[in-house]
């Protein structure tokens, strides 16, 4: 195999794992969703996995803070309305740019979406769109707000 055969082969393997990868930011990546299949008199729930990368941390759904952006997802309507969203529970730290604790999130953790099926939903295959937001941080600064769209496949029964 010469040098440009080998580069080539090497660029395309690291192009497929970059495709094959969960939605991330970097800093923080979530799980790709697994397709959610609902039964007729069922309202589901939905646990979105979430990872952020060591050293960093993300402001909790409830700032301590005015000026802090919190963790929130959000869901466009579809054949299921959001009935709860159950973040978990945030950990008070102190970091060297806050004057007392603040309540975040960090490492590995889940968000649990709690749904009701929509009046006389579509049955069949379908997705329902989601928008994480969030602002990721290390001890030192934070990095710019951003989103991740999430997109979560479904069938209605």
């Amino acid at each position: 195999m010469n040098y440009f055969s080998r580069i080539a082969g090497l660029a395309l393997a690291a192009a497929t794992a970059a495709f094959a990868q969960a939605p991330s930011t970097g800093v923080l990546t979530v799980t790709e969703p697994a397709k959610l299949i609902v039964k007729r008199t069922e309202n589901p729930a939905f646990e979105l996995k979430v990872s952020l990368r060591p050293g960093y941390h993300a402001n909790s759904n409830i700032p301590t803070e005015e000026y802090l952006i919190p963790f929130k997802l959000t869901w466009e309507p579809g054949p299921l309305e959001v009935a709860e969203i159950v973040y978990p529970k945030a950990k008070m730290e102190k970091y060297e740019f806050t004057d007392k604790p603040i309540s975040v999130f960090g490492g590995d953790f889940s968000v649990v979406t709690k749904f009701k099926r929509a009046a006389n939903p579509a049955l069949g295959p379908g997705y329902i769109t989601g928008k994480l937001r969030y602002q990721a941080c290390n001890d030192k600064m934070c990095l710019p707000p951003k989103s991740v769209e999430i997109k979560l496949p479904v069938l209605m029964q």
